[in-house]
């Protein structure tokens, strides 16, 4: 026991986690005063649930029928119960020519019976439209109804205008209850995201979008922990904006509206130049790394964080670069694949699409 206590107090450190000649003592709680507390970071696993409730009662009361009513169907067509194709299907996946012939011998079925069970079963086996639609809309729900309530949260703060806010009298900064409420509900909702993850709509950008939101998990931790607040709810203000143009611009494409699809795509292009490689980089960062420098003193904590700001910073990189290349191929005549382009993440997707229109719009006119 005397053991885990001295691991405790070593990694709860005050030389780590708080600037010299500051103490926990200094950043306590107290009948008037409100401070960011590790303590409050539990009640976002209670959010995270809340929310994976809300968006299932949203997908099945509102999200699915509006889904319907634009045009979209439910599950497609379910392939019969057959234990040989089961197993087949199960070990293989997809079959030759050869698997095919054989397994039509032994059901003395047809082959194109039996392709048209496999066809099934695979169709069945991958998310349909429908719902692809509704995890959309619930994220641009939440997206936009964050957006708007950071912006509230924010509007009347000095850091939301200037950055050096975020430093000046550090750590002594006290948490207002809509900050407190506006990042409780943001940690809450990336905990959702990555317990969601692996039983949503399997994605070519997995990879990516798992370490997105680890990194968020983390920077928000770390930035409450220490409560470096301040700058946190900069980073998610700034993120929010893009993504709901983003999701507006999949659930256009999912229902086939490509002319919306198309104007919220650009919008949502605008929105990420100006947030992910415009205010963040040049906003955040350039707080982070230099004004914070020269206003508080460093610590190893302060160090992390920025680290974790910076890996950020490389993923809208490699992002940008994805939406990009897609986008170019897709607007090059040259390119026989273009009809063809798979995308490696959903705003690429968009991209495409959009992209191909344009270029038949140029061809026509």
């Amino acid at each position: 026991m005397e053991y885990l206590e001295k691991i405790n107090d070593w990694f709860w450190n005050d030389y780590v986690w708080l600037p010299e000649n500051f103490t926990w003592a200094d950043i306590k709680n107290t009948r008037t005063v409100n401070y960011a507390q590790f303590s409050d970071l539990y009640f976002a696993f209670i959010v995270a649930v809340a929310l994976l409730i809300i968006r299932y009662i949203l997908e099945q009361v509102l999200f699915a029928p509006v889904g319907v009513a634009l045009g979209l169907k439910h599950r497609r067509q379910h392939a019969p119960g057959n234990a040989l194709l089961e197993k087949a299907f199960k070990e293989n996946g997809t079959l030759g020519e050869k698997q095919v012939a054989g397994l039509a011998l032994q059901l003395e079925w047809s082959e194109r019976r039996v392709e048209r069970w496999l066809r099934r079963k695979l169709s069945r086996s991958k998310p349909s439209t429908l719902n692809k639609f509704t995890e959309s809309a619930w994220r641009f729900t939440f997206y936009l109804g964050a957006f708007s309530y950071g912006l509230y949260s924010l509007w009347d703060k000095p850091w939301l205008w200037d950055t050096d806010h975020c430093w000046y009298d550090y750590p002594h900064h006290s948490v207002s209850d809509e900050v407190w409420w506006y990042y409780m509900l943001e940690l809450g909702f990336y905990w959702s995201l990555t317990f969601s993850q692996f039983m949503d709509t399997k994605r070519k950008d997995f990879a990516q979008m798992f370490v997105h939101h680890i990194v968020t998990i983390l920077l928000l931790t770390f930035s409450w922990t220490s409560n470096l607040f301040r700058i946190g709810t900069l980073v998610l203000v700034i993120h929010d904006f893009a993504d709901v143009p983003l999701e507006a611009a999949k659930m256009a494409k999912y229902v086939e509206n490509q002319k919306v699809a198309d104007w919220s795509f650009a919008l949502f292009t605008v929105a990420w130049l100006v947030s992910r490689l415009g205010l963040y980089p040049y906003r955040v960062i350039y707080g982070t790394v230099w004004s914070a420098l020269l206003i508080v003193p460093m610590f190893p904590a302060y160090y992390v964080f920025n680290a974790l700001l910076c890996a950020l910073q490389v993923l809208h990189i490699v992002w940008t670069w994805m939406i990009v290349r897609i986008t170019l191929r897709a607007l090059s005549p040259t390119d026989p694949g273009v009809k063809d382009l798979r995308s490696d993440s959903d705003a690429a997707s968009v991209s495409s699409d959009s992209s191909s229109a344009a270029a038949t719009s140029k061809k026509t006119s």
